[in-house]
């Protein structure tokens, strides 16, 4: 394949659907050899099959350290290297005030947004990057840089996944980049409940008059994962409309 991310080989988590899904066509637009998972082994195979009869479909959850080892694994057999991680996997069972949660909801949310991540670049990095270089784009959200009703444990672990984010580029510099997006209020089925019933209030409320597109965030991902962010480690992409500019939903 041709483009600027020819040759290169790519694993996006939570890949079937959303963010990860548009991430991973991106990545695979620009040429790179895309490797997709899913909690769901079923769900991972359509989604690749969705982006094209090269893809990879793994089923794997996010924080399944014996999966996510095969995972890795698999990638580094199959095509000899792994250049980009996308820890795009996320959950958000803990719905209103932070003191009414249970620790069972707490641990999930920081299992998968903040654990799994620091699991697949510990990976990533052992397996190839370590010793041949490679970025790492880990998908946080603007609630890690603000702060909203009912959705606090979220934020709290996106907040803390934009700090990992500067804590393992301080690490793993100069041969790995580690980046972050954080994305606003997009078209997901994880972010249904703050656009879905009132969707022309909250782009009424965003400078850029309308809510994100998985492909929006996309479009950053590809950025942060290729050379034009050669120079770029530690950062968090917000990509947002503008949200965080005026009163939107978070």
């Amino acid at each position: 394949m041709s483009g600027p991310l020819a040759g290169r080989v790519a694993l996006v988590t939570g890949a079937s659907r959303g963010i990860g899904l548009a991430a991973a066509a991106a990545l695979r637009e620009r040429g790179a050899r895309v490797v997709v998972t899913s909690r769901s082994d079923e769900r991972a195979k359509e989604a690749a099959a969705r982006l094209g009869d090269d893809v990879i479909g793994f089923g794997a959850h996010a924080t399944d350290e014996e999966a996510a080892r095969a995972c890795v694994d698999l990638t580094v057999d199959t095509y000899g290297r792994l250049d980009i991680l996308v820890n795009n996997a996320g959950t958000n069972p803990a719905f209103g005030p932070v003191i009414d949660q249970d620790h069972a909801r707490f641990a999930k949310t920081m299992d998968v947004n903040l654990w799994a991540p620091i699991l697949w670049t510990s990976l990533a990095v052992k397996a190839w990057m370590g010793e041949h270089g490679g970025s790492v784009v880990n998908t946080a959200s603007i609630g890690g840089l603000t702060v909203a009703q009912d959705v606090g444990i979220y934020h709290v672990s996106k907040a803390a996944l934009i700090h990992l984010t500067k804590q393992l580029a301080l690490e793993l510099g100069p041969k790995v980049r580690v980046n972050a997006i954080a994305p606003g209020v997009v078209r997901t089925r994880l972010a249904e409940a703050l656009w879905q019933e009132n969707e022309a209030r909250v782009a009424a409320a965003t400078p850029l008059g309308r809510i994100g597109e998985p492909e929006d965030l996309a479009e950053a991902v590809a950025f942060l994962a290729g050379d034009g962010a050669r120079w770029i480690t530690g950062e968090t992409l917000v990509v947002d409309g503008g949200q965080l500019l005026g009163s939107g939903p978070l």
